[in-house]
C-alpha cells in the first residue's frame, strides 16, 4: 500500500493470489494497463514478501509458448500478462496451439479504462486508452480457452485467481483467459475482506481410473487377441502413463505405434514400439487401443479393417472441442491412461495363466529379435550426407542425436521433415520430446526456453524449419535466452521455404498447372538466408553450414557454447523444395 492508501491495492492482492495459487513465473510484455501491478511488485519487492518471478518477453508468441514448455515439462500451468487487444491478438495463436495440446495456462490481459474523465484511480489518461477499447475482447481467443471472466472487484480477487487456476488444470486441461480493468487493479481493500481459497477445497479435477468390469473386459479382449496394437500421440505427458504402456505391451504383446507425437509415449527402443506409420498398425489387427489421441489416422489414406474391435481410453475421447471427428471405436471410456492402463494390467496379472504368458513372451521375443535390423535400416537412411547446399535431414539428425545425451530435451518443429527427426535422434525417456498439437507455426522457440526454465540441467535441443523460425519471432527468443541465462540450442533446417504448401497443393492437383509449372509460391528467395546472425545480434554463438563434411564439427561448437551457457544456431542448408 502507498502513503494515500490505507489498505492493500487489488493488484497487491492479485500478486499474493497468485502465490497463493502456487504461480512462480510471470511470462509477460507489459503495457499501461498494468501500472497498478508494477506499483505492487515494487511494493513486494521493498518489504521482502513473496512474488512470481517477472520474464519480460519482447513478443507475446515468445511468452505463450515459453508458458507452454514449462507447463508441458513440469505439468504446472503458469501466467502470461499482455497487454489490451493487441497483446491478446499476438498471443492468440499461440493459444490455440496450447488448447489444442492441452497444455494449461492463464492469459491474462489488462484492459482499457472505462471511466474518462478521472472519476476513479486509472481512469484515462492516454490516447491509447480510447483505441485499444474493445466491445468484446474475450472475442479474440474465445475459441481457444475453456474459461474467460473480468476480474469486477477486488474484493473477489483471490476467488477468480484460484477459480481460474483449477479450471485450467482440471481434465482436460487447457488455457483461461481473465481481464483486468484497471480502475479495478487500482482499488483498495482491506485485507481481512479479500478471502483465500485453498486448493484443498477448491482445486482442481483430475480424471481418474475406468471401471473395474472394463478394465476386466479390455484385458479378457487383449488375451484374446492375435495382433493387438495401440496407438497413442500425447499419452507421454504423464511419465507414470509411459511406464504404465510399456508394461500392458510387454505383458500382452502389444505392437504401439504414434501418429503426430508431441511427447515420448514409448521408449524408441523398445521391442513393442511399431513406428509412426498409422497404416502398419491398422492392417490385420484384431484388437486396437487408442489412447490419448486426436487423429490416430487420415481416413482418406488408412481405412482400418472392419472387424478390429477399437477401444479407446483418453483424457477427452468425445472430442468436445472438434466440430467433426469421425473416427468409430467400440468402447470409449474417460479416463487417465496412466490409472487406467494400470487397471488393466492387473486384470490381466489377474486372469493370465502360462500358457498365455508364454504366448505373449513369444511375440514380444520375435520384436525383439527384429531390433538390430530396425537400427540398420534407420542408420542406413541416415548414411548417404546428401550435397552442398542439400543435406540430408536424415544424416543431420543422426549427428545430433551422437552430441545429445538420453536426458536432453528434443523440441521438435521440423514440420515436413518431423519424420527425420523422430526416427534418427531416438528417445527412450518420458519427457524428453515435445512437439505441438496445433497448427500455428513458431511455437518451438518459446517451448525451447520454458522447458530450458523448467529443467535447467538439462540440455534443449530447438529443431525447426525456416518457415516456422520466421514466425517464431526469433530476435524476442534469442533476446530471453540471453537476458536471463537459457541457452537454447537451434537447429534450422532451411530448405527454402515451406514444403508443407508444395506438398498439399500436388495432393490435391498431382498434375495440374502448379505442377506443370513447379511454382507453388511457397519458395523463400534471396542472396542471403543468415539466419544465424539474428541470434548473433542477441548475443547467441552461430553457425551456417551447406557441406555435410562440416557438420559434426560446427555440432560439437554449438554444444560447447550451450554449455558454457550461450544460446547456439546453427543455419542447415538441407534439400531444397
Amino acid at each position: 500500500m502507498t502513503n494515500s492508501q490505507p489498505h492493500p491495492s487489488t493488484a497487491a492482492h492479485f500478486i499474493d493470489g497468485l502465490v497463493e495459487c502456487g504461480i512462480g513465473h510471470l511470462f509477460c510484455n507489459l503495457g499501461t494497463d498494468h501500472v497498478s501491478l508494477i506499483e505492487a511488485m515494487a511494493e513486494h519487492a521493498r518489504r521482502g514478501q513473496p512474488q512470481p518471478r517477472v520474464w519480460l518477453c519482447p513478443h507475446e508468441n515468445v511468452a505463450i509458448h515459453m508458458a507452454a514448455g514449462y507447463a508441458a515439462v513440469t505439468g504446472r500451468g503458469q501466467v502470461v500478462l499482455v497487454h489490451v487487444d493487441a497483446g491478446t491478438a499476438n498471443a492468440a495463436m499461440g493459444l490455440h496451439n496450447l488448447f489444442r495440446s492441452r497444455w494449461p495456462v492463464l492469459l491474462m490481459a489488462g484492459r482499457s479504462p472505462f471511466t474518462l474523465r478521472g472519476e476513479l484511480a486509472g481512469s484515462r489518461d492516454n490516447y491509447i486508452h480510447f483505441v485499444q477499447d474493445l466491445f468484446d475482447i474475450g472475442s479474440l481467443v474465445r475459441p481457444y480457452v475453456k474459461w474467460e471472466y473480468t476480474l469486477p472487484s477486488g474484493v473477489v480477487t483471490k476467488e477468480v485467481l484460484r477459480r481460474a487456476h483449477s479450471v485450467m488444470h482440471s481434465d482436460p486441461q487447457a488455457p483461461v483467459f481473465l481481464t483486468l480493468p484497471r480502475e479495478t487493479l487500482a482499488e483498495s481493500w482491506p485485507a481481512e475482506r479479500v478471502a483465500t481459497f485453498p486448493a484443498a477445497r477448491y482445486g482442481a479435477v483430475r480424471a481418474g481410473g475406468i471401471a473395474p468390469d472394463d478394465a476386466r473386459r479390455i484385458a479378457e479382449r487383449l488375451l484374446r487377441a492375435q495382433r493387438p496394437v495401440a496407438i497413442t500421440s500425447y499419452l507421454g505427458r504423464r511419465p507414470e502413463a509411459v511406464a504404465a504402456l510399456e508394461a500392458l505391451a510387454l505383458a500382452c504383446g502389444v505392437r504401439v505405434h504414434e501418429f503426430m507425437p508431441i511427447a515420448m509415449n514409448l521408449s524408441r527402443e523398445s521391442p513393442c514400439f511399431g513406428g509412426l506409420d498409422p497404416a502398419r498398425a491398422v492392417a490385420g489387427a484384431d484388437v486396437g487401443l487408442l489412447l490419448d489421441i486426436d487423429v490416430p489416422w487420415l481416413p482418406q489414406f488408412v481405412q482400418p479393417d472392419a472387424a478390429t474391435a477399437w477401444i479407446h481410453i483418453d483424457v477427452d475421447p468425445l472430442k468436445q472441442d472438434f466440430p467433426v471427428w469421425g473416427f468409430a471405436t467400440d468402447v470409449r471410456l474417460q479416463g487417465d491412461c496412466a490409472t487406467a492402463l494400470t487397471q488393466v494390467l492387473e486384470a490381466v496379472h489377474a486372469l493370465a495363466d502360462d500358457a498365455d504368458r508364454a504366448r505373449m513372451a513369444q511375440r514380444v521375443a520375435a520384436w525383439e529379435a527384429e531390433l538390430p535390423a530396425r537400427r540398420a535400416a534407420r542408420e542406413a537412411a541416415a548414411r548417404a550426407p546428401g550435397a552442398v547446399g542439400a543435406i540430408s535431414p536424415h544424416h543431420l539428425c543422426a549427428l545430433l542425436n551422437q552430441a545429445i545425451t538420453r536426458d536432453d530435451i528434443v523440441v521438435n518443429e521440423a514440420i515436413r521433415n518431423s519424420g527425420a527427426v523422430l526416427q534418427q535422434i531416438v528417445r527412450t525417456q518420458p519427457g524428453t520430446l515435445i512437439g505441438c498439437a496445433g497448427g500455428g507455426l513458431g511455437f518451438s522457440g518459446g517451448l525451447a526456453l520454458g522447458a530450458k526454465l523448467a529443467r535447467p540441467g538439462a540440455r534443449v535441443l530447438q529443431i525447426v524449419g525456416d518457415g516456422s523460425f520466421h514466425f517464431s519471432a526469433p530476435t524476442a527468443v534469442y533476446a530471453v535466452a540471453q537476458q536471463y541465462a537459457l541457452p537454447i540450442f537451434t537447429v534450422v533446417l532451411d530448405n527454402g521455404g515451406w514444403q508443407a504448401v508444395k506438398d498439399a497443393v500436388l495432393r490435391v492437383h498431382p498434375s495440374g498447372e502448379a505442377a506443370r509449372a513447379d511454382e507453388f509460391h511457397a519458395k523463400l528467395r534471396g542472396e542471403q538466408r543468415r539466419f544465424e546472425l539474428v541470434a548473433q545480434a542477441f548475443g547467441a554463438h552461430g553457425e551456417a553450414v551447406r557441406e555435410p563434411a562440416e557438420l559434426p564439427a560446427a555440432i560439437a561448437r554449438c554444444v560447447a557454447a550451450v554449455d558454457r551457457g550461450q544460446a547456439a544456431v546453427l543455419n542447415v542448408a538441407v534439400s531444397p523444395l
